[in-house]
């Protein structure tokens, strides 16, 4: 059993486990960003249908998407460098963060190449055959047509996967990462106030992660400006023309309230 609860040491748990931080969002950042290249190479094959390619990227998703992140934490810290041995390869000696970090830009790839192939795919195609139309050319449509328009429909699945990113990297203290969970850990052991250490751990990730969804709400509302406005554009012809009709008809010639005929 632990300590009796005391609500002073919420606060200077708050305090020692900020220095931390910064090895969760290097896991973090640093996973999203090669996660992003590694999603991008893999969703290409399932956009255009390359055969083989093709197969070997639902490999790669299969296995990633269904397989928990801490086995293959360990498969990659513990395998890998048996495997580069084949080939004399020695990366035993790298630092587990290394490993941390492949694990989870690999792992974030499988989700974001999913991303990539259902925003693209939500484009509508009469938009890009219009740009080859005025002579724009495949790099051109995609990057001025299909990219935009991209981003903004994955903006909320990407939120939610850096968030999740955010709350698994929980795990990484399972190689001897020093991030906040494994200080938490740390803490808890050395003064037994084990609640107050997992409120503090609590309220840094919700801290985070709530400010991690306003931040990715502001970017979607950005990057959907210009649909809104063509919306409401589209909206004030119709209403101006109902004004006009319905005026027209109480202030015709000839015609007094109600509709009536003017005798005089």
């Amino acid at each position: 059993m632990g300590e009796p609860f005391d609500i002073s040491y919420v606060f200077e748990y708050l305090v020692k486990l900020l220095p931390t931080l910064k090895v969760t969002l290097l896991i973090v950042v640093s996973s999203i960003v090669i996660g992003l290249g590694v999603g991008f190479i893999v969703a290409l094959p399932q956009l255009y249908k390359i055969p083989i390619l093709r197969r070997l990227s639902q490999v790669y998703l299969s296995f990633f998407r269904g397989t928990p992140i801490l086995i293959q934490l360990f498969l990659f810290y513990y395998g890998l460098p048996e495997i580069l041995k084949l080939v004399n390869v020695d990366v035993a000696k790298l630092p587990a963060l290394y490993f941390v970090i492949l694990t989870y830009a690999l792992h974030s790839g499988a989700y974001l190449a999913e991303m990539i192939r259902a925003a693209v795919g939500a484009v509508d195609r009469g938009q890009v055959e219009a740009a080859y139309s005025v002579g724009m050319t495949g790099f051109q449509a995609f990057t001025r047509i299909v990219l935009p328009q991209a981003m903004a429909i994955s903006i909320p699945v990407f939120s939610n996967l850096v968030i999740a990113n955010l709350k698994d990297t929980s795990l990484a203290f399972s190689l001897g990462i020093m991030e906040l969970t494994g200080k938490s850990q740390t803490l808890a052991v050395m003064s037994r106030h084990f609640v107050e250490t997992y409120i503090s751990l609590a309220l840094i990730y919700f801290v985070i992660s709530f400010g991690l969804e306003k931040l990715f709400h502001l970017i979607e509302k950005k990057l959907l400006r210009h649909e809104r406005r063509l919306a409401a554009e589209d909206k004030e012809p119709r209403l101006h023309k109902g004004k006009t009709k319905r005026f027209r008809f109480i202030a015709g010639p000839g015609f007094g309230r109600g509709g009536r005929e003017n005798e005089a």
